[in-house]
Formats: C-alpha cells, sequence, structure tokens
C-alpha cells in the first residue's frame, strides 16, 4: 500500500525517521523491509556512497510500505537524481536560495536544515512550515527549539544529529517537534551482518516513541 506524503504529513509518518548510509545497494530492500516492519515507513537514505540512488531506486520499487527519501542533499543536482530514482522526500542540512528552488522544482516534499531563528523566518516566509533542525544538539539542542515555539509555533521540525534513544523522547514532548531522525536504527555491524531481526527491533522501540 502506497502512503501519501505532503510538506505537511511529512512530519507525521512516525516519530522517528531512520538515517541511512549504504555502501551496498543489496542491503537496501531487506533493511526498508525490517523498518517498516518494525513500524517506521519513513526512511532518508543519505547521498553519501555511490550505492545510495540505486538503494532508493530498489525501495521505492520493492517496498510498497516504505516512503523512501533521499537526505544529504546539497547541490541543485541532487535534488534531481534523487527525484528521479523514485525518492519521495528530500532532507536537506542546510540551504541556499538555489537549493531551495531545486528542490522546490521537483514537486517533492523536503526538509530543509536550519539552524538559526532567522533561517527559520526566511522558511516561513515562503510558507514552509516543516523543517529539519541540524545539527540538533551541537545546534543547541531541545532547548533552543522550545525557545524557538513561543515566537515561531507554525515552524515544525525534524531535529536531526545527536538524537539517540536517551534524548529522543525528550525533543518528541516539546510541541514544535513532530519527529526526530536518527542514524542508530542501522548500526553499522547490524548492516554488515545482515542482521534484520535487529534492526526490525530497535525500529519498533523507535516507533513506540510517538505520542499519543
Amino acid at each position: 500500500m502506497s502512503i501519501d506524503v505532503t510538506n505537511e504529513t511529512l512530519l507525521d509518518l512516525a516519530p522517528v525517521i531512520p538515517v541511512v548510509v549504504l555502501d551496498d545497494a543489496g542491503a537496501a530492500v531487506p533493511l526498508a523491509r525490517a523498518l517498516v516492519e518494525g513500524g517506521l515507513p519513513a526512511i532518508e537514505v543519505t547521498l553519501r556512497t555511490p550505492a545510495a540512488l540505486e538503494a532508493i531506486t530498489l525501495i521505492a520499487a520493492e517496498v510498497p510500505g516504505a516512503v523512501v527519501g533521499a537526505g544529504t542533499i546539497v547541490r541543485p543536482e541532487d535534488a534531481e537524481r534523487a527525484a528521479a530514482a523514485g525518492a519521495r522526500f528530500l532532507v536537506s542540512p542546510g540551504l541556499t536560495p538555489r537549493l531551495q528552488a531545486a528542490m522546490v522544482a521537483t514537486g517533492l516534499p523536503f526538509l530543509p536544515g536550519v539552524a538559526t531563528a532567522s533561517e527559520v523566518i526566511a522558511l516561513l516566509e515562503d510558507g514552509i512550515t516543516a523543517m529539519k533542525f541540524f545539527p540538533a544538539e551541537a545546534a543547541g539542542g531541545r532547548a533552543y527549539l522550545k525557545s524557538l515555539a513561543g515566537p515561531l509555533p507554525r515552524a515544525r521540525f525534524c531535529p536531526t544529529g545527536g538524537v539517540a534513544p536517551g534524548n529522543a523522547a525528550d525533543y518528541l514532548a516539546l510541541p514544535n517537534v513532530g519527529c526526530v531522525g536518527g542514524s542508530w536504527l542501522t548500526p553499522a555491524d547490524a548492516l554488515r551482518d545482515g542482521d534484520w531481526d535487529r534492526i526490525r527491533g530497535l525500529a519498533s522501540e523507535a516507533a513506540a516513541l510517538r505520542r499519543d
């Protein structure tokens, strides 16, 4: 079953978006299936490896319950290539006018990276309310996001960067946080060993963080 996703609903698909770095596209489908079965349909595959675009294509074609996105979008051509590969959403660590225009041009939902109030305001001026707060812990963490909620209540965030099982629930308790992004769901050794049961279990634990 395909899940519809928009800028407005992207942050509400699951409490955690796994941030995945894949060196082997052959692991993409079983990994995505394990995450979806654990309750996490949104999957961000970062464009940090040569295998990333092929992995996105395979997940999009073979895992109907997954909403696969592309992360580490840092150049306009990254957005174009990710969309062509089958990505359903885009995530960037930061933003420039050219990069924003390229992501908008794909027609895909996207989470632009922000770390300051001025960056948030600039996006709100363009009608963009869903954002990635990155690097979350280094940029001020939960206290910083809490301070933004009062003056900028329309902005909603997916904090990523330093978010882990020990602090994910604290972030999710904030009114302006829709979900968090994290790499702890796909440990390198589990990927190497094809330990999909372990990843399924980690996904299930993360899915249980959802607020009522």
